[in-house]
């Protein structure tokens, strides 16, 4: 009897990828490798280092959409390699962007005719969005201050201190000086009252937050309004306003429709929306519309024919992703009103059950308004034992990321943690995360308290020869932020 033997020139080509010495031997990680390895082992070995990272599902502490449908997956994919940019060669997607646009503006109650059309803009994101849209006002402003023959080298801007890293990043980056709004304990957004106050002949436009990342809340647009048309009468300033509705864009039409907030007051001159967050797209899209074209300065406007026709842009990127938008007008078209309107129901009633549960627990104050973006923020009412950084920590074991963080100027000694209720977060995860905060509360009660020993207190909290001050507190927050940013467990307020 004959035996033989085939032998491959290769043995790793029969093996899995397990079975081959890609597994075993280092790759490079800072130097690109001087040999080629093969798809399938480059597949698996990146594939596996990415297991490690969160379940974005349960990634609370984000407002970026987790889930889309199958079939808009699929769209995403057959457009992935299709770039934005090429209008001239991507006509029907050009056409898409312009349609999201004239939806978003008319949603938000632009003051349109039928045949009108809207103005505005596709963006990476809402950061994207507020630098075109302060750049406008910027522009207006100091056209505006040329004419009259005024000096224009001072713009600024009224926010609340509450307001996202975007509009320090605007500021810093377009020589604009950010005037904020402080906080205060119990009152986390911004003040309309004093934000008028603030205003001067230098503001180039007070921003208003619909649906702040600290604790949800929608500021008051309304009365911020009817406070600068007086004040506009008095000075003839004309001050104007942007809302950033990065969160709430996409929730208050659908819940709460009689909320005036938009265009339908006259001093809003340009509104942006994530439609990344609540506009249910995966990330990487926002929006910016104008009132009207007298609000968006034609010099800021390029225009480029070397991809084949004249071609208008205004964006801070060149090249970007088809795909986000063709989601963005699969969404909005096959949701339409009734769909998202449901989708925000839900996440309210889903945020209520998990409001009650977590007051059930009677160890928390809520933070967050039950009219707003739908979330939770809470915090502990005794700190004796235990903060909320520790909360924190411990719910990662069960794979929930819940951010802990401290409040801005003047309400910083105040510490919440946040739980932001998405599309995907269905009422069976609410009751989930309830018992599992339970759980947590429960063996931390069974600990020692790192509180204790750091204000010098006994086993029973009781403090030794001194009282429990609001700066011993600070000191044990900050040193807790410090040790969680060590452990690169630090969450940002997103």
């Amino acid at each position: 009897m004959v035996l033989t033997r085939t032998e491959t020139d290769n043995n790793e080509s029969v093996c899995s990828t397990f079975g081959s010495r890609y597994v075993r031997a280092a790759l490079p990680k800072y130097a690109i490798g001087e040999n080629s390895i093969p798809k399938d082992a480059a597949f698996q070995i990146i594939k596996d280092e990415l297991m490690l990272d969160g379940n974005p599902r349960l990634n609370l502490a984000s407002f970026v959409t987790t889930w889309m449908e199958p079939e808009c997956d699929k769209l995403i994919m057959d457009s992935i390699n299709k770039n934005y940019v090429d209008m001239d060669e991507y006509p029907v997607t050009t056409e898409l962007q312009n349609r999201c646009v004239n939806m978003i503006a008319r949603l938000f109650n632009a003051p349109l005719g039928e045949s009108e059309t809207a103005v505005g803009v596709g963006t990476v994101g809402s950061s994207e969005a507020i630098m075109l849209a302060g750049l406008a006002f910027k522009r207006k402003w100091q056209n505006k201050r040329k004419a009259e023959g005024k000096p224009y080298d001072k713009p600024n801007i009224v926010t609340g201190a509450n307001v996202q890293v975007c509009w320090e990043k605007f500021a810093r980056y377009f020589e604009v000086e950010l005037k904020e709004v402080k906080l205060s304990e119990g009152y986390y957004v911004m003040d309309p009252d004093k934000a008028a106050e603030m205003v001067d002949e230098n503001t180039i436009c007070v921003a208003a937050i619909l649906g702040s990342t600290l604790n949800g809340e929608f500021e008051d647009v309304k009365r911020l309004n009817d406070l600068l048309v007086k004040k506009n009468e008095e000075t003839g300033w004309n001050t104007p306003i942007h809302v950033d509705a990065a969160s709430g864009g996409f929730i208050a039409p659908f819940i709460y429709p009689e909320l005036e907030w938009d265009f339908r007051l006259p001093l809003v001159k340009s509104i942006n929306v994530s439609g990344h967050k609540y506009g249910l797209v995966y990330a990487g899209i926002g929006w910016v519309v104008w009132r009207a074209q007298e609000d968006l300065p034609d010099e800021l406007i390029f225009h480029i024919n070397y991809l084949g026709a004249d071609q208008p842009t205004f964006t801070l990127n060149f090249s970007k992703g088809s795909s986000q938008i063709i989601a963005q007008y699969y969404q909005l078209i096959r949701l339409g009103f009734e769909g998202y309107k449901n989708v925000m129901e839900n996440c309210r009633e889903n945020m209520v059950v998990l409001r009650e549960g977590i007051e059930k627990t009677e160890r928390f104050n809520i933070v967050s308004k039950e009219m707003g973006v739908p979330l939770i923020a809470f915090s502990l009412k005794d700190h004796s034992f235990h903060n909320e950084f520790e909360i924190s920590e411990m719910l990662r074991r069960f794979g929930w990321i819940v951010p802990a963080y401290t409040m801005p100027a003047d309400a910083q000694h105040i510490t919440v943690l946040r739980v932001v209720i998405r599309e995907d977060f269905s009422r069976t995860l609410a009751e989930r995360l309830v018992a599992d905060i339970v759980k947590v509360l429960h063996e931390l009660d069974t600990l020692p308290s790192k509180i204790s020993k750091k204000l010098g207190t006994d086993d029973v909290g009781n403090v030794k020869g001194k009282k429990i001050e609001k700066d011993l507190l600070m000191d044990v927050i900050v040193g807790w932020r410090k040790v969680v940013k060590e452990r690169k467990k630090m969450n940002g307020v997103c």
